[in-house]
């Protein structure tokens, strides 16, 4: 095959200049490996910044690895190294034969690639993405477009594909074997959106893909780039949303990828006080440097707009915003004003949200973030981050360390049911059950909860019961919903054997009622992020580990009133204060035969109203039994028939 090289350039004057002020939005297009005809020859224009390199050469099996003849043209201004090679195709596995200033050359897999060697192979491949998959989700897109998420019920199943199911020999499924299991469960559990952890390509399996070496390239340990694609589609036709966990805080220091990729730190800073995370062994992005702004706000945009992914869900966001991030002192670099503010990165960030939100409206954009950063979910324009949502890192950590308390000692912890109530309205909010909870050592949740089994499974049936009916939307992390007993394993499936067991098949039942209850009842998600959304009606009673508070819609007269006895004793003629004079039905009791408890599903309570003042409310009911470790969810007016 002849593959010489032609003196000819692919990338305008325009391009570099976009690029150079970071606001090239499809700099992807531009710069990698992309099929081009030059006077009706057709091949490869492969194109990349390395603007401290003293030579660059392309090689592949198009020239047996030795990239002599193969030398990459500079183009001074921009940095940007470009080369025609004509008659070769999709299909060539490349590298870029990189000449540093200082040391010896070394092969650099392309940062713009858009499909790769499956690891530990580290050649990228020459693939083109355009229109190699027919999409069928237009109206998905287009009802995306005129949703409000923020008044929508969303109940997000965070999963990790190489481990939710394997085939025979703990093998790992394709994306088209997931579609057809995942999808279906999914649907049947009564979730609105999948969220996976980052798909990108990525070397260390167990790194769960939080350490991307080629961010444009989705894993080929699962498929081709076509094949997720379909996967996403299936799931767009089946009325499932699909969320992308992005990594946009960090990358790997392997010599093939973007560390010190042209000799010098050029995508992360020279400085390791202000360019490593020493926790992670990872190094940290230069947000300052336009060009390597440019190739993250682009990232973002290629998977929402060629993958139709229906947000992002931005890992690590906290350590972006703060240069002393898990730093002692003297290992970091305040910013130009003193502070610990890392002001580029800011700026990365806002910019992001701002760009992505105007061109994909309806997408949404989630942030990781555990502190008490100030306006993560408020608009740019109003001094925001600009992002849709934030994680509630507290409300996590808070319930779950209740919950951990045997009921004995929950009257001293009270204050953390109704801490999050000081700030919880401060931002649009996602409850999370997220995949950091089960893993390291820190067991399952069904491990977490105290006493016997089941008294295990009574507190998890308390906690997810709690999340439901608590304002903010929803996240769990696979493998919560049926009770996996053993902490979260990547390089196996989840322990669906366990669903021989009985009470695990009731508490999956109960996991699928309450999304579904969740869903149907809109007092539950209308007003999630609105404070006129929530009152208590009842948060003082910690001698008996009781809560009372009730979700409200438009019409406050249809109010929802919630009862949670987190204590192990049983109360009898028990009284609460309701808002309205009318009476009120139960219609869910997590204590429940069907879902593993002692209380008979049929036929629903019904409790009428008394001129009893009771909790600040004018009328009250009495709820002649309220069982240790129980949830009620009241209705008002008589049940349904």
């Amino acid at each position: 095959m002849d593959t010489y090289a032609l003196d000819v350039s692919f990338i305008s004057d325009h391009d570099r200049q976009l690029f150079g002020a970071g606001n090239h939005y499809h700099i992807y297009q531009v710069l990698g490996a992309h099929p081009q005809t030059y006077r009706d020859i057709a091949g490869i224009n492969f194109a990349v910044w390395a603007p401290n390199a003293v030579a660059i050469n392309v090689v592949g099996d198009f020239n047996d690895w030795d990239g002599s003849g193969h030398p990459m043209r500079f183009h001074s201004a921009s940095g940007i190294w470009e080369l025609f090679v004509p008659n070769i195709g999709n299909g060539e596995h490349y590298q870029y034969q990189i000449f540093p200033r200082h040391g010896d050359p070394c092969l650099k897999s392309d940062p713009y690639a858009f499909y790769m060697k499956t690891a530990p192979d580290t050649e990228s491949v020459v693939y083109s993405i355009d229109n190699i998959y027919q999409w069928h989700d237009d109206e998905w897109l287009q009802k995306r477009r005129r949703t409000n998420v923020w008044r929508t019920p969303i109940t997000i199943y965070e999963v990790h594909l190489g481990s939710w199911r394997r085939g025979p020999g703990n093998r790992l499924l394709n994306y088209k074997e997931i579609a057809e299991k995942l999808i279906r469960y999914v649907k049947e559990m009564g979730f609105t959106h999948i969220e996976i952890l980052p798909v990108a390509e990525h070397p260390y399996e167990p790194s769960w893909g939080y350490q991307v070496s080629n961010f444009y390239a989705p894993t080929s340990r699962l498929g081709k780039p076509e094949e997720l694609m379909a996967f996403i589609d299936q799931c767009h036709q089946n009325g499932i949303g699909v969320l992308l966990d992005w990594v946009a805080g960090h990358f790997p220091k392997d010599a093939h990828a973007l560390a010190r990729f042209d000799g010098t730190a050029l995508y992360e800073h020279e400085d390791p006080r202000k360019g490593e995370h020493k926790d992670w062994g990872t190094l940290i992005f230069n947000y300052g440097r336009h060009e390597v702004e440019n190739f993250l706000i682009a990232n973002a945009l290629f998977w929402l707009e060629h993958y139709h992914f229906d947000g992002l869900r931005v890992d690590a966001v906290a350590s972006m915003l703060y240069l002393d991030y898990s730093r002692k002192q003297g290992e970091w670099i305040p910013n130009i004003y003193g502070g610990n503010e890392n002001l580029e990165a800011i700026e990365f960030l806002k910019h992001t949200n701002y760009i992505v939100h105007g061109r994909f409206p309806g997408v949404m954009m989630i942030a990781e973030e555990s502190t008490a950063w100030a306006g993560v979910t408020r608009p740019t324009d109003a001094g925001g981050l600009g992002f849709g949502f934030k994680w509630n890192m507290g409300w996590m950590h808070d319930i779950l360390n209740y919950l951990q308390t045997p009921p004995e000692f929950r009257q001293y912890h009270h204050n953390r049911l109704g801490f999050i109530f000081h700030y919880a309205f401060e931002e649009n909010f996602i409850l999370s059950l997220s995949h950091d909870e089960v893993v390291h050592m820190k067991g399952s949740l069904y491990t977490k909860m105290p006493g016997n089994a089941w008294e295990k499974f009574a507190n998890l049936r308390l906690l997810f019961f709690f999340m439901a009916t608590h304002p903010g939307k929803k996240l769990n992390f696979m493998g919560a919903e049926f009770g996996q007993q053993q902490e979260w394993n990547e390089s196996a499936e989840l322990a669906w054997q366990q669903l021989d067991n009985d009470m695990n098949q009731r508490l999956q039942l109960y996991f699928k009622s309450l999304n579904f209850l969740y869903r149907n009842e809109p007092v539950l998600h209308e007003m999630d992020c609105r404070p006129a959304g929530f009152s208590w009606i009842d948060s003082n009673n910690h001698e008996q580990s009781i809560i009372v508070f009730s979700r409200k819609a438009k019409d406050p007269r249809i109010a929802l009133i919630i009862v949670i006895n987190f204590s192990a004793i049983s109360r009898f003629d028990y009284r609460i204060g309701v808002p309205y004079p009318t009476s009120y039905s139960e219609i869910f009791n997590s204590n429940s035969e069907e879902y593993g408890g002692f209380s008979r599903s049929a036929p629903a309570k019904t409790y009428a109203m008394e001129d009893t003042p009771w909790h600040g409310q004018e009328f009250s009911i009495r709820i002649g039994k309220l069982p240790a470790l129980t949830a009620l969810l009241l209705k008002p007016g008589a049940p349904e028939i």
